[in-house]
C-alpha cells in the first residue's frame, strides 16, 4: 500500500513528522514507537532513545492513525498487522510497519532515500554493471534484514535506466524505492493494494511485456517457481532471499520444494542462474557502515554443481580463479576491510557467516 500524505496542520500529524524528521536529521535508518519507552531511532544499527517523553497507548495509537486511511485502518484491526510506503512532502519517504504488543500498538518505520543511488555512489563491485546487461536468467541479492538489499536493487535497475530502452516490472510489499521512467518504462505494483499477492502478480506479468521483473521478495514455492521459469523464457529476473551466503542461498531455494521437485529445480536453477549477491552492513570504525557483498557468478563448473545436488562444493569453487571469475567470498572481502582498518576485528567476526574461518586468517597476518 503507497500513498502520498500531504501537509495539514493537524496537531497529530505534524507531531509524527517531527519524529519521523528526526530520523534523517540524525543520519538514522529506522524509528520505532512502542508504547512504554520514548521513540527510539536506529543508527550504525544500535537502538537510541530520543530525548522524549514516554509513549502511551494512546499516543502511539493516535500517531499511527493519522498516517493512514479508513480502508487501511480497518485491513489493520482485522489481522493486526500492516505495511505500507509512503512519502512526507519535504521530508522523505517511508517504509511503514504496524503491529499489536500486548500493551497497544507499535510502529517501525524505515527511511527510504527519494534519490536512487547509483552503483557507484555506493561502492558496489564492478562487475554488477555487467550483469545488469543480461538479457535473461536470475539474479539473486541475499541478506538478513537491514543488510541494504533493497537500495542494491534499487541501484541496479537504476542503471539499467540509464543506460537500457526496457520494461521494467517491480512487484514488491510494500513498494520502497519510486522510479522514474528515464530510458527505461517502469510498472511498480503493490502486493496488497495493486495486486493481490507475488504469486499472483508474476503470473500475470509475462502477458504485460516484460523485459526485466523484480520480486520483493521469494518467500513461497510458487513464487520462487514462477521466478525461475520467468528467467528460463526469456526475461532478466532480479529476487530477494533472507539468506546470509552465496551457498546457502542455493540450498533454500532448493529446500522450498519436496522429494521430486527437487531435482527439477536444481535443473531450472543450474540453466538460469545469473548470480547471487549476498549482503551484509558492518559498522565502520569512526560511524557508518559498509556492505560486505559475497558473489557467486554461475559458470559451467558453478551450473554442473547445482544440478549434480554438490552445493556444498560451490564454496570452494568460489575461491579458485577469482580474477577470472570475478566471484569472493564474505571472508576475503571482510579481510580487505580490516586490512583497510575500515572496520574492527570484533565487528568483522561477529557479522562473519564463516567466524573460524576468518579467526584462522586474522591469526595468520
Amino acid at each position: 500500500m503507497s500513498e502520498e500524505i500531504e501537509d495539514t496542520e493537524d496537531k497529530k500529524t505534524i507531531d509524527i513528522k517531527k519524529l519521523l524528521k528526526s530520523v534523517l536529521a540524525y543520519g538514522s535508518s529506522d524509528l520505532h514507537l512502542v508504547v512504554g519507552s520514548e521513540p527510539q531511532i536506529r543508527i550504525d544499527k544500535e537502538l537510541r532513545p530520543l530525548n522524549l517523553a514516554v509513549l502511551t497507548a494512546k499516543d502511539v495509537e493516535e500517531m499511527a492513525y493519522s498516517l493512514i486511511e479508513d480502508k487501511q485502518k480497518k485491513v489493520f484491526e482485522e489481522y493486526n498487522e500492516l505495511d505500507f510506503s509512503f512519502e512526507l512532502q519535504n521530508i522523505g519517504r517511508f517504509r511503514a510497519n504496524y503491529y499489536r504488543t500486548i500493551h497497544g500498538i507499535a510502529c517501525a518505520f524505515r527511511m527510504i532515500p527519494i534519490e536512487i543511488p547509483t552503483l557507484d555512489e555506493y561502492n558496489n563491485n564492478p562487475i554488477f554493471k555487467q550483469l545488469v546487461k543480461k538479457e535473461k536468467g536470475l539474479i539473486l541479492v541475499t541478506g538478513p534484514t537491514g543488510s541494504g538489499k533493497s537500495t542494491t536493487l534499487a541501484s541496479m535497475l537504476n542503471e539499467i535506466n540509464m543506460t537500457e530502452r526496457r520494461h521494467i516490472i517491480t512487484i514488491e510489499d510494500p513498494v520502497e524505492f519510486v522510479h522514474k521512467n528515464n530510458k527505461s518504462l517502469f510498472s511498480q505494483r503493490d502486493v496488497g493494494s495493486s495486486t493481490d499477492s507475488f504469486a499472483t502478480a508474476l503470473k500475470y506479468a509475462l502477458r504485460q511485456d516484460p523485459d526485466i521483473i523484480l520480486i520483493g521478495e521469494m518467500r513461497d514455492k510458487e513464487t520462487i517457481g514462477a521466478a525461475l521459469t520467468a528467467a528460463e523464457t526469456g526475461h532478466l529476473v532480479f529476487g530477494t532471499l533472507h539468506t546470509n551466503s552465496a551457498p546457502g542461498t542455493i540450498n533454500r531455494v532448493i529446500d522450498v520444494f519436496e522429494g521430486e521437485e527437487q531435482g527439477q529445480i536444481r535443473a531450472q536453477l543450474a540453466s538460469s542462474l545469473i548470480a547471487v549477491i549476498a549482503q551484509s552492513l558492518i559498522p565502520k570504525v569512526g560511524g557508518g557502515k559498509v556492505a560486505t557483498q559475497e558473489v557467486l557468478i554461475s559458470n559451467p563448473a558453478i551450473s554442473n554443481l547445482i544440478r549434480e545436488d554438490k552445493v556444498h562444493q560451490l564454496y570452494s569453487q568460489m575461491q579458485l580463479n577469482q580474477q577470472g571469475t570475478n566471484m569472493c567470498t564474505q571472508t576475503q572481502e571482510l579481510m580487505t576491510l580490516l586490512q583497510k582498518n575500515i572496520i574492527t576485528k570484533d565487528n568483522a567476526i561477529k557479522n562473519s557467516n564463516r567466524p573460524e574461518e576468518l579467526a584462522k586468517m586474522i591469526g595468520g597476518i
